[in-house]
């Protein structure tokens, strides 16, 4: 069973560099199975297409999302709070793969962007907002609060100096977005 779940971890780091790099259109099956050294058969055992690659790589992400929504439902409504979901957003963001998928997401938005995974994450997202925005404050108020969590994620494309680390990217990141969260 462990050989299972490596081989399928193996064919999504895979197909995510390759769709990543080529793009998710240009990137067939064949592609994957080649750069794996396996058949066509051999990946199909554990995905029959593209689209059901796409909705595992993003299963955890959503899940994250969820888990924050579920987290804020039970916190109170306060300022405190709203800081401390994007301190747990920012650490979620770059723990595993989620870098990664969210470069993917970003480099394929014309490919994806009626996919019912793309559909589902935006929703997850949309329910996170909710808890940093609030609808009685004046629409600047809203909408730097709303930015706090995009500015988490331009870190991940807008800083594109290869010689900033990971742990200095997002903690630019987490500065900026708590400081458009405290006005």
């Amino acid at each position: 069973m462990r050989e299972q779940a490596d081989t399928r971890t193996r064919i999504q780091e895979i197909a995510l560099k390759l769709f990543t790099e080529q793009g998710y259109e240009a990137t067939s099956l064949r592609e994957i199975a080649e750069a794996l050294g396996v058949t066509k058969a051999a990946l199909y055992y554990h995905f029959k297409t593209k689209d059901d690659i796409i909705a595992s790589l993003a299963e955890d992400r959503v899940r994250s999302i969820e888990e924050l929504v579920t987290w804020a439902r039970s916190q109170p409504r306060t300022d405190e709070t709203r800081e401390e979901l994007i301190r747990r957003y920012s650490h979620d963001l770059y723990r595993g793969r989620h870098r990664e998928i969210m470069r993917f997401f970003e480099r394929n938005q014309t490919s994806l962007k009626n996919h019912p995974t793309m559909e589902k994450t935006r929703e997850r997202m949309f329910e996170l907002l909710a808890f940093l925005v609030d609808p009685e404050d004046p629409l600047p108020t809203q909408l730097r609060h709303s930015m706090a969590l995009f500015a988490l994620h331009a870190s991940l494309f807008m800083l594109r100096d290869e010689s900033i680390t990971d742990e200095e990217r997002q903690a630019a990141a987490l500065e900026v977005a708590l400081d458009l969260a405290r006005r």
